[in-house]
């Protein structure tokens, strides 16, 4: 019995010419075939390889790894960085693995967090001499440091904890006080820097969960708190990474660092210097980058004219870091609220940009007016000898800047060494 399929016999004649099309394939196969070529392995979420261009030079780029310890004070390179004249660079503490974020207590303890290690550090003034001493331990990327009214608050990666009375408890600390985790765990850019505003609120950035991702709306924003850790919302969109925030000693406007994509190019797009105006702006990552150039994987649709742009650009992959107002006396009048920023430096650019502290100067309308370098040295035939983090302008009018590279605080002062150094 003949027997007839059921499927129509436009079906019939397609599966004709696929089978027929398959075994010539085959048989123009050899006999003996090349193994396939071996797939690179995944890279895990958030990898700041992923995107990388699949060119000689930009094989060559990957994260700068910092060494493991700190430098030991006499391996320190200050002798190498250079101040404006007139102005002076010293140690003011060594032997604290990855300092990074620096806050300044009452009594002045200074207070010095890290991303790599779980530590955070306090460095005691006691009796003329300053000591350093281990303050909490066992912490999960503990960047964020901020001082207020006698307690200290820490950033980890997915928490805000704190210590009261700190200051009281140097030789004794009891384990910080948790009093936020909604936050999320990304490692990529989730390391915080945190502060108080001038409207006694905790203020938090959360990056965004890789190089240049379309994130949910946990992500790539910067929220503010009650000291309690009660009544968080968001204050400022589209911020890629932002490592560092301060507040205009005038208009109290919040102004914040934020770093720009990569993998774009070498030169595009620098990093931001952006200011919050009202609640809620949205700073345009990751559909627009540095106020003018649309992304272009996500900007589809999108004009940059829609978003706020910066008030200043701060170089090409410089990883503009840690920024303070300067509102001490002991500098020259024209360094007063003029904003200092640690650029940490670039790792993904052939010729390395940053590694260095400049001063931004502002126009009256808030504008940035001029950009200048204060310390170079950190970088050296295109390799680091040091690598600032975040800046501090101390009651004194002193400002200290960290250096993860090395482990170590350095302090500047202006005026003759043996006046500025009492």
């Amino acid at each position: 019995m003949m027997m007839f399929s059921s499927a129509p016999r436009s079906l019939l004649l397609a599966g004709a010419l696929v089978s027929v099309c398959t075994f010539a394939a085959i048989a123009q196969q050899p006999a003996n075939p090349a193994p396939a070529a071996t797939a690179a392995p995944a890279l895990p979420p958030g990898s700041p390889m992923i995107g990388r261009p699949d060119s000689e030079a930009a094989a060559k780029l990957a994260p700068v790894a910092a060494p493991p310890i700190a430098a030991a004070p006499d391996k320190l390179p200050t002798a190498k960085l250079k101040v404006p004249a007139g102005f002076n660079i010293e140690v003011y503490a060594a032997g604290m693995a990855n300092a990074r974020s620096l806050a300044e207590g009452d009594k002045g303890t200074v207070f010095v967090g890290s991303r790599q290690v779980d530590k955070v550090y306090a460095v005691v003034n006691k009796d003329g001499k300053r000591s350093v001493k281990v303050l909490a331990s066992g912490l999960y990327r503990p960047n964020g440091v901020a001082f207020h009214n006698g307690t200290l608050y820490i950033a980890e990666l997915s928490k805000v904890s704190k210590i009261d009375k700190v200051e009281d408890v140097i030789d004794n600390p009891p384990k910080p006080t948790m009093i936020y985790d909604n936050l999320p765990k990304d490692e990529a850019h989730g390391w915080k820097f945190i502060g108080i505003g001038p409207d006694n609120k905790l203020y938090v950035p959360v990056g965004q969960p890789g190089n240049n991702v379309l994130h949910d709306d946990a992500h790539g924003q910067i929220r503010r708190m009650n000291l309690d850790g009660t009544g968080a919302e968001v204050v400022a969109f589209g911020v890629r990474n932002s490592v560092g925030f301060d507040w205009h000693p005038e208009t109290k406007q919040l102004y914040f660092t934020d770093n720009g994509r990569d993998w774009m190019s070498e030169d595009v797009p620098q990093d931001e210097l952006n200011r919050v105006t009202k609640v809620g702006e949205d700073f345009g990552a990751p559909y627009c980058y540095q106020g003018n150039i649309s992304d272009p994987e996500f900007g589809w649709g999108h004009s940059c004219s829609e978003f706020t742009a910066p008030v200043g650009l701060m170089g090409p992959h410089s990883a503009s870091l840690g920024m303070r107002f300067y509102t001490g006396s002991l500098f020259p009048k024209s360094y007063k609220n003029a904003i200092f920023v640690a650029r940490h430096g670039s790792w993904n650019r052939s010729q390395k940009v940053g590694g260095d502290v400049v001063v931004v100067k502002l126009n009256k309308d808030g504008t940035v007016k001029s950009m200048e370098p204060f310390i170079t040295g950190f970088l050296e035939d295109n390799k680091y000898v040091g690598r600032p983090v975040d800046v501090l302008p101390m009651k004194d009018g002193s400002l200290l800047v960290s250096d993860d590279w090395n482990g170590a605080v350095y302090r500047i002062t202006y005026g003759k060494p043996k006046v500025a150094s009492k």
